[in-house]
């Protein structure tokens, strides 16, 4: 899988623009380092917004003219519509919606033709195309919907959170909403380069890595275990219920990637959607107070030997991400240095061989899916171990 790289200044408008908070118009106008490209970038967000129409249309993809830009814009109902149940139409969706947003002038008319529907000319003023690729490509982006594959997502759901007063779900939340900050800033002291977005299910977060790439999707695996130590520590000193019971599950898969809007124009704040998440959501409701689980997947990972990268099951993705556990020994929680942290599947061994146990889990629906049972173990050097997770004889019993 070829891991995708976001330019510096790619990287600069989206980071500053997410903690400005602020509708991309109105960021864009503070912005005094933008200088004379603030204008056009208004402008251009204007005539976008104007094709975008309230979200009824989606813009798929654009190419680089001289004086102007082309954009192919599509109603949003023709990516799920009655063309949707053939497969070719799929597959050719995915394409585009995966794939770069901008193109060539060729691609585009190409991508048209196929679609039914003709590309716009976009121009601003009357001079030739100042805004760099990477501005415009920001700007248009978010005019879209975006195709990810192979992506980890986690999702902490707080136990019991309905059968709370209002006042003690936001103390649960803020207190989830923290060991999340706080298990992001520990990863930051270990120099790793990390991006994290979360969406609240109103009792909980999926967080996933805005980067896309093999280390991504380890960094996160090891982000959900600090998370959780951190509030079993928390709940360990707190009283009352202002600290929640958590459950969490983890799965690597594909999801779309559709942004938030706010007022009348989309902002740099999207929600993931697809079968990433719907797996997710019917793992965490099977299972129990205190349970970590592993979806079943397969997942691109390096393969040191030949420099080549390969799918591995889920076993082996937790095998492998254990080898980089040593990376984050030395953080300190809740006072106290971090020894070592072990991360595994539960299972049983018969002879000399262990073998991670599979469950099969049926929701509500009727349709089943496999899953491990994880168990993770942080050990201080002072303090008491963090015992994350239930043993497989726990599980085994339901």
């Amino acid at each position: 899988m070829a891991e995708s790289h976001e330019s510096g200044l790619s990287v600069t408008i989206r980071r500053l623009h997410e903690t400005a908070n602020l509708d991309l118009t109105e960021w864009v106008k503070k912005q005094d380092w933008l200088g004379r490209n603030a204008k056009d970038v208004v402008a251009l967000e204007e005539r976008l917004g104007d094709f975008w129409n309230l979200g009824r249309n989606v813009i798929l993809q654009w190419a680089q003219l001289p004086d102007s830009i082309q954009v192919l814009v599509i109603p949003q109902f023709l990516l799920a519509g009655e063309s949707s149940n053939d497969e070719s139409h799929q597959t050719f969706v995915r394409g585009l919606l995966a794939g770069n947003k901008q193109v060539s002038r060729e691609q585009l008319e190409v991508a048209a033709d196929r679609l039914g529907y003709p590309t716009i000319n976009i121009s601003i003023g009357h001079r030739g195309w100042r805004l760099p690729p990477e501005m415009t490509n920001e700007v248009v982006k978010r005019y879209g919907t975006n195709y990810i594959e192979d992506q980890a997502v986690a999702l902490f759901d707080i136990v019991g959170f309905s059968l709370y007063s209002p006042l003690e779900q936001v103390s649960q939340l803020n207190s989830l909403s923290y060991s999340l900050n706080s298990a992001h800033a520990r990863m930051l002291t270990k120099e790793r380069d990390i991006n994290f977005a979360r969406s609240t299910t109103g009792d909980g977060f999926y967080v996933w890595n805005r980067d896309n790439s093999i280390q991504a999707n380890i960094n996160l695996y090891h982000f959900m275990h600090l998370a959780l130590a951190d509030n079993a520590i928390a709940r360990s000193k707190s009283q009352g219920n202002v600290t929640p019971e958590l459950r969490a599950a983890f799965h690597v898969g594909s999801h779309y990637e559709f942004y938030q809007s706010e007022g009348l124009n989309p902002t740099s704040h999207y929600f993931i959607v697809g079968d990433v998440t719907i797996e997710l959501a019917r793992l965490v409701d099977s299972a129990r107070p205190g349970q970590v689980l592993v979806g079943d997947f397969k997942a691109p990972m390096g393969n040191h030997d030949t420099g080549e990268t390969e799918r591995v099951d889920t076993v082996r993705f937790i095998e492998l991400t254990q080898e980089t556990l040593s990376s984050l020994e030395g953080l300190v929680l809740s006072g106290e240095p971090v020894d070592a942290i072990r991360c595994y599947l539960t299972g049983r061994r018969d002879a000399d061989k262990f073998q991670a146990r599979k469950y099969q889990i049926t929701d509500k629906h009727g349709l089943s899916r496999l899953a491990y049972n994880a168990k993770i173990n942080i050990y201080r050097e002072n303090s008491d171990p963090i015992f994350l997770g239930l043993q497989d004889t726990e599980v085994e019993a339901d």
